[in-house]
């Protein structure tokens, strides 16, 4: 029988929903601060972005832009500070909110710890609807040393907002370093999500490739870990 009580916590980007999203609608707006105050064609902008982000130039997609366009490289700040403030248009990727569901039925509590800055991130939460399916949303760069996971000061506050030992909880995020190193580490179960981005190998406890497999995983895994202790 599976402990009582326990919760699922979940990484935000690329586990939740295609980070690219994120990208693209950054783009579309600097696409669109460039046409509003340099005259500049949004659409041949927002073309060029989504280019040299699929090229070796990935993330210096707004470097390249101002030199492909002449225009100042003093410009840069402020095309940073447009990503950074737009408020995205997101949604689950389908799947999602069923498995919510499931983990409900099964008497989980679900949080989610999530990486970068405070306001990025709550407006990504808020775009989602996050607040409505959650019962808590951790910021981890607003704890502990401030560099986000896998600092244990960010698993050590979401578990306390549950009101769940860190035995009777389990991670789920993409990222092998933040999210399964850093909940190993803070004495959670972990589970690897590959939904967005590969993973052929992992130290995860459990590893999944689609949404409707992290519930019965996480089920299986507590019952393991569960029994194992009980033994």
């Amino acid at each position: 029988m599976l402990p009582e009580p326990r919760a699922v916590i979940f990484d935000l980007d690329d586990t939740l929903y295609p980070f690219r999203r994120y990208h693209l609608g950054g783009f579309a707006a600097v696409s669109a601060h460039l046409a509003r105050n340099h005259r500049l064609d949004a659409t041949r902008v927002f073309r060029h972005l989504v280019r040299t982000s699929k090229s070796s130039d990935r993330g210096r997609e707004i470097q390249t832009c101002l030199v492909a366009f002449g225009l100042p490289q003093g410009l840069l700040d402020t095309l940073v500070r447009v990503v950074r403030e737009h408020h995205p248009r997101l949604k689950f990727a389908p799947g999602v909110t069923p498995m919510f569901s499931a983990l409900r039925s099964h008497g989980f509590r679900l949080g989610i710890l999530t990486n970068g800055p405070r306001e990025v991130q709550a407006r990504k939460a808020a775009a989602l609807g996050l607040p409505r399916y959650v019962d808590t949303i951790v910021y981890a760069t607003d704890h502990g040393s401030r560099v986000g996971k896998p600092d244990p000061a960010a698993f050590a506050e979401v578990l306390s907002r549950l009101n769940v030992p860190a035995s009777h909880a389990v991670m789920v995020g993409d990222d092998e370093r933040c999210d399964v190193e850093g909940g190993r580490a803070a004495g959670l179960v972990t589970v690897r999500s590959s939904v967005f981005i590969p993973a052929s190998s992992t130290s995860a406890h459990g590893l999944v490739d689609r949404f409707s497999a992290i519930a019965p995983t996480i089920c299986r895994l507590l019952e393991q870990e569960h029994a194992h202790h009980a033994a």
